[in-house]
């Protein structure tokens, strides 16, 4: 009696033909860049934080270290971050569709949040360049009380037929958010479902209070320029 044998190679292949032929239906098709081998999945401060936050799921500490292989085989396609939810297609023995919920911040902690960060100013500065301070980091990356999710706040589906709480598709979704995160940090706010714009209100009312008080670092500073407004002028001034 003689068995079918697909190798992984056999596999991969027989997968691309399957992803080229979803192509020409019009499917989309985009694969999620990491990097291979032994180099840092991540390489940002976001990044690694997120990747950081996963690998301390003790109850899933089986399953991670297959996802992340996964991931740095590019098996991960189609990745999309909204408001409390990750979608993304991951290449197994099949094509299997993922789909992970992640519990909104609750207003109350978001608030709590905004409150700890009033008055780090120059984090706040950090924050409107594109970049964030290592005081405000802390705060919104507390274990207990920051951004990143705690076990019990995710729900995940995969169609594959692995009914194992976490399956190594849903754990290389997970790890695939690390990568995006490298490039796009204003994701984790998109996901958790809160405005980092309150953060910046909350940044520029401080700056801008603090200079007219003439005390502090931003004494002296161009305010116009730095928060893209025109702060010499008043509405009756462009007045022809």
């Amino acid at each position: 009696m003689s068995w079918d044998y697909e190798d992984a190679q056999e596999c991969k292949e027989r997968l691309q033909r399957e992803i080229a032929k979803r192509v020409q239906r019009g499917e989309v098709f985009e694969a999620l860049p990491a990097p291979a081998g032994s180099k840092k999945l991540c390489t940002t401060f976001w990044g690694q934080a997120w990747c950081r936050n996963l690998d301390s799921y003790q109850v899933y500490e089986s399953r991670l270290p297959r996802g992340r292989s996964y991931l740095r085989q590019g098996k991960v396609y189609n990745l999309e971050i909204e408001p409390g939810k990750l979608n993304a297609v991951v290449a197994g023995s099949e094509l299997y569709d993922t789909s992970i919920h992640i519990r909104p911040l609750p207003q109350e902690q978001w608030s709590k949040i905004v409150e700890a960060g009033a008055g780090q100013v120059g984090s706040m500065l950090d924050l409107l360049a594109g970049k964030l301070g290592e005081g405000l980091m802390k705060v919104l990356t507390d274990p207990d009380n920051g951004l990143f999710p705690k076990p019990e706040e995710i729900r995940f589906n995969c169609s594959c037929p692995d009914y194992a709480d976490m399956c190594k598709h849903v754990a290389a979704v997970l790890y695939g958010v690390g990568v995006l995160l490298d490039t796009r940090p204003e994701l984790l706010f998109t996901l958790r479902g809160v405005d980092q714009a309150e953060l910046l209100s909350n940044a520029s009312s401080e700056a801008i209070t603090e200079l007219a008080s003439g005390e502090g670092d931003l004494a002296g500073a161009d305010l116009s320029a730095l928060f893209g407004i025109d702060l010499g002028s008043s509405p009756q001034d462009d007045k022809p």
